[in-house]
């Protein structure tokens, strides 16, 4: 009985982490350098799409959503967030981000709102 509980235990954390990750998108490029998403951000949720750039890439981004969003492109030296681009309450979104650092960037949209929000990103290289 006991290891039978051990088992169970293990599993269960295991169910849970893997459900904890599912807010976190690995960029995968096709072999055209593109990369798209549809998702839906659960209300209070955040959702992002991460992967490693090198310096001197350029990447062309764009997002839509069905309500407003707080939107973000960072990455990480040592515990600080660097932005590169950073908006607030926004369902649209558009540029180019030239990448000065060689890093795992990650574009982040947190629903705020009391209802999920449909997502649509797409990058090109």
């Amino acid at each position: 009985m006991g290891r039978a509980l051990a088992l169970m235990l293990a599993a269960a954390v295991h169910a849970g982490s893997a459900h904890a990750a599912t807010h976190i998108v690995d960029i995968a490029w096709s072999p055209e350098g593109r990369f798209s998403l549809q998702a839906e951000i659960p209300a209070g949720q955040f959702i992002e799409a991460c992967g490693s750039l090198a310096a001197g890439d350029q990447i062309s981004w764009r997002f839509t959503t069905t309500a407003p969003v707080e939107f973000n492109i960072h990455y990480h030296v040592g515990k600080e967030a660097v932005y590169p681009a950073r908006q607030a309450e926004v369902s649209a979104g558009r540029d180019r981000l030239k990448v000065s650092a060689a890093q795992d960037h990650c574009w982040m949209w947190t629903n705020k709102g009391p209802a999920p929000v449909s997502l649509t990103v797409e990058l090109a290289r």
